[in-house]
């Protein structure tokens, strides 16, 4: 992260100066309702917060990571209009929040599912506490090795 920091601020930093310059000079010279005008004011609010990355070398430039774990739910939205309660629509988002907490662990999500089913189903009233699910939740070490994904290249370092 340290040496993705040193290179941001070399060679994206200046760049940022630049574009921000740029919308600060084109700004007043636009015209409010046209297409530029728009575009620029538009830009203009969202500048304080532009160059965040730059800020920290562990920040990802994009959020690619997160709207590609959501693009199923977002693509099968249409196909969950047939809930009929919150309830429903509650445990669905439920579901796909685990699916993709467990991709983003490197587990393999249907060994993972049946893992957790198995354990949750078992559990005693008594043990069923924070304590208890956090042993089972996708980036908890005390996984079992076979819930993993086998490809290294597509999980992260817990394997």
């Amino acid at each position: 992260y340290a040496k993705r920091f040193e290179i941001r601020q070399e060679k994206s930093e200046p760049i940022i100066e630049a574009f921000i310059k740029y919308v600060d000079e084109e700004i007043p010279k636009a015209l409010p309702k046209s297409p530029l005008g728009q575009a620029l004011a538009y830009t203009q609010k969202l500048l304080p917060s532009f160059g965040i990355f730059l800020t920290d070398g562990s920040l990802e430039i994009d959020n690619n990571a997160s709207e590609r774990a959501i693009k199923a739910f977002v693509i099968g939205r249409k196909n969950w209009v047939l809930h009929n309660t919150s309830r429903g629509a509650s445990a669905s988002a439920t579901i796909y929040s685990v699916i993709e907490t467990a991709k983003a662990n490197g587990l393999a999500v249907e060994k993972y599912l049946v893992y957790l089913i198995d354990v949750l189903s078992n559990l005693e009233d008594k043990d069923k506490n924070k304590d208890t699910l956090l042993k089972h939740m996708p980036w908890s070490e005390q996984l079992l090795a076979n819930v993993f994904l086998q490809n290294p290249d597509i999980h992260n370092s817990k394997n």
